[in-house]
């Protein structure tokens, strides 16, 4: 906590999202992906069992993005993001306790639902403060902390498995890693006041976006959730299935993270430019081709190209439809951040029970790859009609350019 005297008030309270993220989602979350194999190599977990696993990670997750959507006082929600990240302790901590498909398929629920703590609620708490307090609501710092995690988490496992430590011990010391994020996530970030009535001064108001454009940004949405799912789950298994690249899978899992760490900031630098839709469209179409990669080539360079277009894209789509929901919500972003996320989470449900079925009927994951780049090149197309025909659309991408510097 010494650290947090040195910070600035705007940083301590980012910093404060980017190691909930580092906890609820690099740790309860993609601690699973790199543990996989190992997972499937020492116990009796199949390719289809382990997709309904991380389709149970989402199903609690979207039982998170409802919670957070239906809760309307912002100190309530502060309350549950409080609790998200000690679920996300606990649930770490339980997937170790046994070798049990019951026990995991509860831990990964749980697990689910504590990631709406760093993916949703902590988003929306940041920036409500970031607006409140006449700051640029970018959310690029923020997300960073999944790329982070994602990186901590492959090479967490990587160096456990270099001291030989089985796929428990290895839950067990992400448990100890988690009690360590939790102490800045938790007290970095301030309980934040209720908003007395009259006082919102010079406050953004909320400008409801138009029928068209949230009809069309959910459908896109749930084609990026399909896309992003694949890859998030499955990568380090489809690697390490290679046999030209068996031991690359952990490495490229960390690359994945290591992309997206920076490209989030990067992305909103890019929304300055072309607007936020046609940055949105940018990193989908990036991230067909970081997606379907796998699936056409087995080459080493091949992979690591695969992971850096997919790591510098999937955050960034985040990234950016949630600042669209702070722009068109000031004052409760959750509010089309939960109807947005339910999207995504839908898709996540359904496509990694989908795309594990497909791997053990043929024996590879090829079909479920191809599958997801086609939702997302489908998504992509979507918000290339939108842009040119709504007008919600036209002054989200017009705002961009102009948002101030805060």
């Amino acid at each position: 906590m010494v650290m947090s005297f040195y910070l600035s008030p705007r940083y301590r309270v980012l910093l404060a999202g980017v190691f909930s993220q580092i906890l609820c989602i690099g740790v309860a979350r993609f601690a699973y992906t790199p543990l996989l194999p190992l997972m499937q190599q020492q116990t009796w977990l199949s390719d289809a069992q382990g997709g309904w696993l991380a389709a149970l990670n989402y199903a609690g997750y979207m039982l998170g993005a409802l919670a957070a959507a239906s809760i309307h006082s912002i100190r309530l929600k502060d309350t549950l993001y409080r609790l998200t990240l000690v679920l996300a302790l606990l649930s770490t901590a339980g997937m170790a306790l046994a070798d049990s498909f019951w026990l995991w398929a509860a831990m990964r629920f749980v697990a689910g639902f504590s990631s709406s703590g760093g993916m949703l609620l902590a988003s929306g708490l940041i920036l409500h403060w970031l607006i409140s307090h006449r700051q640029r609501g970018e959310l690029g710092i923020h997300f960073a902390g999944v790329g982070l995690g994602m990186l901590l988490a492959a090479l967490a496992v990587e160096l456990m498995l270099r001291a030989s430590l089985d796929w428990q011990a290895q839950w067990w010391g992400f448990a100890a890693l988690a009690v360590l994020l939790l102490v800045p996530a938790w007290g970095w970030l301030p309980r934040p006041a209720e908003p007395v009535a009259g006082s919102g001064g010079g406050a953004r108001q909320a400008e409801p976006p138009s029928r068209t454009f949230m009809r069309l940004m959910l459908a896109a949405y749930f084609c990026a959730g399909y896309g992003y799912v694949i890859s998030a789950t499955f990568i380090v298994a489809i690697v390490e299935r290679e046999p030209l690249l068996a031991g690359a899978g952990n490495w490229t899992f960390a690359l994945v993270g290591l992309a997206a760490a920076p490209a989030v900031m990067l992305w909103d630098l890019v929304a300055r430019w072309i607007g936020y839709l046609g940055a949105l469209i940018a990193a989908m179409g990036l991230q067909v081709v970081g997606i379907v990669l796998p699936a056409v080539t087995d080459s080493l360079a091949g992979v690591l190209a695969s992971a850096v277009l997919y790591g510098g894209t999937f955050l960034g789509c985040v990234s950016l439809v949630l600042t669209m929901a702070g722009r068109l919500y000031p004052q409760s972003p959750a509010r089309m951040m939960g109807r947005m996320t339910l999207a995504y989470g839908a898709a996540q449900i359904i496509a990694p029970a989908l795309t594990g079925m497909l791997a053990e009927a043929t024996g590879h994951y090829d079909t479920g790859l191809g599958l997801a780049g086609g939702f997302v090149a489908l998504g992509a197309l979507l918000l290339i009609w939108l842009r040119r025909v709504d007008q919600t659309a036209q002054r989200l991408d017009a705002e961009a350019k102009v948002a101030p510097t805060g």
